[in-house]
């Protein structure tokens, strides 16, 4: 892409969001953006069977995921499938050469980082992208089946941002197989023990339609019978792409969507984003801490941000609206109806919801994650994955309630002593407290 000058306009508040400085009067940023969706939709349209390949790019060819990823692109390539992957080296290198080397098409969606990616040398076809969000709603639009490898952030990101839309119905179904059950299997049961059991935030369904397998003949089982799916997807609010091969209207929404984002950003400053599931009701120990949380907040002449919804959100601006402080909501519309809750001051809907997650993580003084199911999950991951890549400056980014996130800890702990897609310092990126007060400590 051709190099920008990324000086904010003057006398205008600039504003850090998942990859640059943006400016909602800086017309060309919105352009750019806008820019990676056309090309990126116009780059799918020629693609058929496509199957999504994410994981670690950090393992090396003698690794024995390494080693499956390699053989499963091999069957995919045979079948006449399209192996997609995010272009790199690693589990993606591996995918990409199995499908090279079987004579199936090959493609590679490659991201642009402060430290250099290079496209691996078997993809046929490739697409760059600067901002993460764009780079996902491409990895995930076009695929009539998701196959997830061990991986860090960045893989868990996809995997909550895939099982995310599917769940709320904003993603057709398709099947979503992990492989490695040493890897999958421990996340299987936090989210089972955790989010299903103990607060109601994910169905059973939904954990069932996630397959565990260990082996490339496996995964293949799963996907092998799979129809292709149309590119003529304009039904739904985040499907941009016509069977004519022409950008619908949509994306004049979106570029919409994005000014009205921006402009609310440039109206928000001193602030702490807290986030949770609307499974949590009033009475319970974590609606009754939120709801302190936005107290504090309040007290100390902070803004509180929420998604603006019930449950853990409607605590946190409960308690923010009670107390005199500024509480704001960043919501999503269903089917033209905003879900809010009567507790914010100030709040913006979307239609979108990639425009709805770049806007709300972009960067407040900290963030808090209380208990929660994919969607939460989801914001997380894409938080620790732009700090870790660099993309965002480092965030106090703090998990509430240790009896909750601490199996996540240390499953989060294996990445980095087990399978190594992590470094050592991406643990310090998290922090667990259980007391609201203790917000506070890390804004100072």
């Amino acid at each position: 892409m051709t190099k920008t000058n990324k000086e904010p306009v003057q006398n205008v508040k600039p504003l850090i969001t998942a990859g640059e400085i943006v400016n909602y009067r800086d017309s060309w940023r919105i352009f750019r953006i806008i820019t990676e969706f056309v090309e990126g939709y116009q780059f799918l349209s020629s693609l058929k069977k496509e199957v999504t390949i994410f994981g670690s790019a950090r393992l090396p060819a003698n690794n024995k995921y390494y080693k499956v990823a390699h053989e499963l692109g091999q069957l995919l390539g045979k079948a006449g499938f399209t192996t997609i992957t995010g272009g790199g080296p690693g589990i993606m290198e591996a995918a990409n050469k199995g499908a090279y080397e079987a004579g199936g098409e090959s493609v590679g969606l490659n991201i642009q980082l402060p430290f250099e990616q290079r496209v691996n040398a078997y993809v046929q076809k490739s697409i760059g992208f600067y901002y993460f969000f764009t780079r996902k709603v491409m990895m995930t639009s076009p695929a009539n089946a998701f196959i997830f490898f061990p991986g860090g952030f960045g893989t868990l990101d996809e995997f909550f941002e895939v099982v995310d839309l599917m769940e709320l119905g904003l993603m057709g179904k398709s099947p979503i197989v992990l492989v490695g059950k040493e890897f999958w299997n421990p996340l299987k049961k936090f989210l089972r023990d955790k989010c299903f059991s103990q607060i109601n935030s994910i169905s059973q369904a939904h954990l069932d339609d996630l397959h565990v397998v260990d082996t490339a003949e496996e995964a293949f089982a799963f996907v092998k019978d799979t129809k292709d799916r149309p590119n003529n997807i304009c039904l739904q609010p985040f499907d941009t792409h016509c069977e004519s091969g022409e950008i619908n209207w949509r994306i004049f929404r979106i570029m919409a969507e994005l000014v009205d984002g921006f402009e609310f950003l440039t109206k928000v400053s001193n602030d702490v984003t807290v986030l949770g599931t609307k499974s949590i009701l009033p009475g319970s120990s974590y609606y009754e801490a939120a709801y302190e949380v936005g107290k504090i907040l309040a007290q100390n002449k902070i803004m509180t941000i929420t998604g603006g919804g019930p449950g853990v959100m409607e605590a946190a601006n409960k308690g923010a609206f009670e107390n005199g402080g500024e509480s704001l909501g960043i919501t999503m519309r269903f089917e033209k109806v905003e879900r809010r809750n009567n507790y914010l001051t100030k709040s913006i809907g979307f239609t979108f919801p990639f425009v709805r997650k770049l806007i709300i993580t972009s960067p407040s003084k900290a963030f808090v994650y209380f208990p929660g199911g994919f969607g939460t999950m989801h914001q997380l991951f894409e938080l620790l994955t732009l700090q870790e890549t660099k993309k965002i400056a480092p965030i106090p980014t703090l998990l509430y309630g240790q009896e909750f996130w601490q199996p996540l800890l240390d499953y989060i702990k294996l990445f980095h002593t087990e399978f190594h897609t992590i470094g050592q310092l991406d643990m310090d990126l998290i922090k667990i407290i259980n007391r609201p007060e203790e917000v506070l400590e890390y804004l100072k």
